[in-house]
């Protein structure tokens, strides 16, 4: 499969902490991958330094064969990168309906036809379309962080612990919409709760002290009990 997503023997900085310190994660077209690890491991550092939010020092960080590493984080986006940040990543004064129209790149039919489809993958955003966003539930808030990059054509969408904080029956709701975002749309996952990671997951990165030390099949790490419990505490 091609990539689409490649770092190799990635480094990165914040102020003078070097928080990776060589990762390997490449993500094909059409895959949805997870990332995983125990708390503190570098893998939201990970997605930040994707996004050009966290300083690149050294090694390989490319979308389709095109060099991230110094670029700021506006031009990233418009080369494809949906990003749902941790804690939302939503405007508390802004309705739902602004939120999204915020997002868009510009507003065709093309645009609009999204985001009909994502009202439709999440209808209580379609109830709540004229509601400020403060005003909703944090599942809901969750869903319109996920729904304002998919307004867009992007290539891939990465996403910070969309379950951080919610209830069980809320995280089974994220977890039906991701799967059926994936059909359409290339994910890379950071998530701490197994049963989603392994609900969306098709190959899985586990990184530990800022470096990747297992990859492979999501099937084999459910199999892999040892595995588990050694880098993930399960």
């Amino acid at each position: 499969m091609k990539s689409l997503l490649k770092a190799e023997n990635l480094v990165s900085y914040i102020g003078p902490y070097t928080i990776l310190q060589g990762v390997d994660i490449e993500v094909g077209h059409g895959e949805a991958v997870v990332i995983l690890g125990r708390n503190g491991a570098g893998k939201t550092t990970f997605l930040r330094t994707v996004m050009g939010l966290v300083h690149t020092r050294s090694g390989v960080l490319e979308l389709d064969g095109q060099n991230l590493a110094g670029m700021p984080t506006y031009a990233i986006q418009k080369l494809g990168i949906g990003y749902v940040p941790e804690n939302y990543g939503t405007f508390d004064l802004l309705t739902v309906e602004e939120n999204l129209r915020l997002a868009m790149w510009k507003e065709d039919a093309e645009t609009m036809e999204r985001r009909d489809y994502v009202l439709d993958l999440f209808p209580d955003l379609k109830v709540a379309y004229k509601r400020y966003s403060k005003t909703l539930s944090g599942g809901q808030r969750q869903m319109l962080s996920i729904a304002r990059p998919l307004v867009n054509n992007n290539k891939i969408l990465l996403i910070d612990e969309p379950s951080k904080g919610l209830a069980p029956v809320i995280i089974e709701r994220v977890a039906l919409a991701l799967r059926e975002i994936k059909k359409t749309t290339t994910v890379l996952l950071v998530e701490q709760n197994f049963a989603l990671a392994c609900a969306v997951g098709e190959r899985f990165y586990i990184i530990n002290e800022g470096k990747t030390v297992e990859n492979g099949a999501m099937e084999n790490l459910i199999k892999d009990k040892e595995l588990q419990a050694k880098h993930l505490g399960i």
